[in-house]
């Protein structure tokens, strides 16, 4: 039961690099922490919470250990908790014709 953490390698909104904060338990757990954390629900995104650097230190202060990125998607699968981005249909997706779901209509 542990709340990973990893580093602030991903360009995001205000500049600022940002952070992947899960739980390799229960989404439960996740929650608590990152109210704790002080980080708002609308960071969550399906499986984590998207945090800036600026609470990078302060997560790990709190208990959360900094893992790598690879590490903390790898625990994630295991834990069964990890869920990924639904596909989108492309604009030419409903063109796909019935007979050959690879060949469009014109």
């Amino acid at each position: 039961m542990t709340v990973l953490i990893d580093p602030p390698d991903w360009p995001g909104p205000r500049g600022l690099m940002w952070s992947h904060l899960v739980s390799d338990s229960s989404l439960e757990e996740l929650h608590d922490f990152a109210a704790r954390l002080g980080v708002p629900g609308r960071a969550f995104d399906r499986d984590h919470y998207d945090v800036p650097e600026t609470v990078h230190a302060r997560a790990v202060a709190l208990g959360a250990h900094a893992v790598s990125s690879r590490e903390l998607l790898r625990r994630l699968i295991a834990a069964g908790l990890r869920r990924r981005k639904r596909h989108r249909l492309s604009p030419d997706a409903s063109r796909l014709t019935p007979e050959r779901p690879d060949t469009l209509t014109p």
